[in-house]
């Protein structure tokens, strides 16, 4: 029987997030210096390639641990969009990657950034969701090496003052999120019923989710009337949502907080015919979601223009091999376009050719 977490408070270990990270805004503005430093290094992920400017004595040994194995796209276009950067960058390299379950496989996690403590790594690249990966990112900040890139993660962590990781990069999960409430409070004129579906307990949950329900309490009417916890995952995302159902059938629409869980609300509203009745987000634009808005089986998405995340990690190596690590931003985060049902078909392949340059 598959196991569905119903969230009975908000207040869990993210609860005083705002104390514990930064907010990009906030961030820049404790660190003024940053601001021109960013805006430069946004200027290059956007350009094209310029080859490295020095010989490397050997290759780069890179290590890369991503929670990919899920319907999202996302890690994947992540590495692709990555290594051909690297290419185009004539960057020589070795790149061992890890494909883990999002969120629940701690121990093997753990077991693959010893692994590369132990190889003399020069680049790690690693996430932040779940209480436990702070401990083992906490052990790697305090060597030299192997220099930390934090993905999916825009938000510096406060206690970690100036000793924070190489780069943090990703898109910010509050503006995506607050994209998706301004959307359903115009839809419903502000007023109605709605559920949240979380990923895992941690931290993509708390910004994408709880700061979700935060905004839409403090602009509109709206009330909160269910919400579960499901693992980013599609079958828990099935039974969560017939669950919403049977108990409220008033809800206007559903959030989702990421891919699979979106396409698990999208199957159960198709088969009660409910769609387009009850309203339900896509939460990152890969290619399932864009499938599913061109069928008008998802009302809207925020799409993330996703290879600009690879790029900004392999501008970011090449700077350090050019002994230009001061040119490299604590914080890349990058762009959303709003991408609703309906949408031109033009309109919707330019911005596929934006946010797919190197992984189509």
């Amino acid at each position: 029987m598959l196991k569905i977490t119903l969230l009975v408070s908000f207040l869990f270990i993210f609860s005083n997030a705002h104390e514990k990270y930064w907010l990009v805004d906030e961030y820049l503005e404790f660190n003024p210096a940053q601001k021109s430093i960013s805006k430069n290094f946004v200027n290059i992920v956007s350009s094209s390639a310029v080859k490295l400017s020095v010989k490397q004595e050997k290759k780069v040994k890179i290590v890369m641990v991503y929670p990919g194995n899920q319907i999202s796209d996302y890690w994947r276009r992540s590495k692709v969009s990555f290594e051909k950067r690297l290419q185009e960058l004539n960057i020589s390299y070795t790149l061992q990657d890890y494909f883990t379950k999002p969120g629940i496989e701690i121990k093997n996690q753990a077991k693959q950034l010893l692994q590369a403590i132990k190889d003399d790594t020069d680049f790690l690249i690693f996430t932040l969701d779940a209480s436990k990966h702070s401990q083992f990112i906490e052990r790697i900040l305090s060597r030299k090496k192997p220099k930390l890139i934090l993905q999916n993660i825009t938000t510096p962590v406060k206690r970690w003052g100036k000793r924070q990781p190489f780069l943090y990069v990703g898109f910010d999960h509050v503006i995506g999120s607050t994209h998706l409430a301004n959307y359903y409070i115009n839809k419903t004129n502000s007023s109605g019923n709605y559920a949240v579906l979380y990923g895992t307990r941690g931290y993509v949950s708390y910004m994408r989710g709880t700061e979700f329900i935060n905004y839409v309490s403090n602009n509109s009417e709206l009330k909160l009337v269910d919400s579960y916890y499901t693992d980013f995952n599609k079958e828990k995302a099935i039974k969560a949502t017939k669950q919403i159902l049977e108990k409220h059938k008033d809800v206007k629409f559903i959030y989702a907080g990421s891919t699979d869980i979106a396409l698990g609300v999208v199957e159960v509203l198709k088969k009660n015919n409910l769609t387009g009745k009850i309203l339900v987000n896509g939460w990152g634009g890969g290619s399932n979601e864009l499938k599913a808005i061109e069928k008008n089986l998802l009302d809207i998405t925020v799409m993330r223009i996703n290879d600009d995340n690879g790029v900004a990690m392999a501008e970011a190596v090449k700077l350090d091999l050019e002994n230009k690590t001061q040119m490299v931003p604590t914080i890349y985060s990058g762009d959303f376009a709003i991408v609703k049902k309906g949408i031109n078909n033009a309109k919707l392949q330019d911005l596929k050719d934006k946010a797919f340059r190197y992984s189509k």
